[in-house]
């Protein structure tokens, strides 16, 4: 069951998405050298606080199912991104387009709501999640203004994007087979994770060249996470 003390902790990916919104709102980014640091530092942290903290309880009992549960989030992430297009990492292509983008909407809540299972179990995954959830929310909030699409349409899609990471919480805290399966369930959430924070890491800078911002923003996170 979901401590009463994580229950305040569990809403922070609400206000995460509605900074996110409302940095977008103010400063109208695209994607900003500022954005992306931030998106490296946060995919820095998500990752390191997941091997830090995560992957050592998930394999303390050394059971042999843990790695292929790993591996089937990590390709179900890989299917959910032929419907977000990379939204979850910073991808998202900009289009003239004023219809509600249900295919997105989708993928991003299925993602949201996966990545909540093990958060009220681990408070420091959970503050992994939120710090990666602000740039993603800057990102979507910038294309979803940038649509034109009427400001109902963009709260049903936000508000359904950070809703879902609570709620994935709660239905892995009281949903009977989620907990008795719960090293699985864990498992299969830890490999969302990894795909989405490695891609951010280690997809290829431009022309291949260091990028010295990016390089010390992931350093940032790193730290950030180990010192938690």
């Amino acid at each position: 069951m979901i401590a009463t003390s994580i229950l305040p902790p569990l809403l922070l990916p609400l206000a995460a998405v509605g900074g996110g919104l409302l940095i977008a709102l103010i400063f109208k980014p695209v994607v900003t050298n500022g954005v992306k640091l931030l998106l490296s530092f946060s995919g820095a942290f998500l990752l390191a606080i997941t091997i830090f903290e995560f992957l050592p309880e998930i394999y303390k009992d050394e059971n042999p199912y843990v790695g292929v549960f790993i591996m089937i989030g990590l390709l179900l992430q890989l299917l959910l991104e032929f419907g977000s297009k990379g939204a979850e990492h910073g991808h998202i292509h900009q289009k003239s387009d004023t219809r509600f983008p249900v295919l997105l909407f989708f993928s991003l809540c299925a993602h949201s709501f996966i990545e909540g299972f093990p958060l009220a179990d681990n408070q420091e995954l959970l503050y992994g999640v939120v710090v990666h959830k602000i740039p993603i929310a800057i990102i979507v909030s910038a294309f979803l203004l940038n649509a034109q699409l009427n400001k109902g349409k963009i709260f049903l899609f936000l508000f359904g994007f950070a809703v879902m990471t609570p709620l994935g919480a709660f239905a892995k805290a009281y949903i009977p087979i989620l907990q008795a399966y719960s090293l699985y369930v864990n498992a299969f959430a830890v490999g969302i994770l990894l795909h989405v924070a490695t891609t951010i890491l280690f997809e290829s800078s431009k022309n291949h060249q260091f990028n010295a911002s990016k390089f010390f923003a992931i350093v940032a996170g790193v730290i950030l996470a180990y010192l938690l």
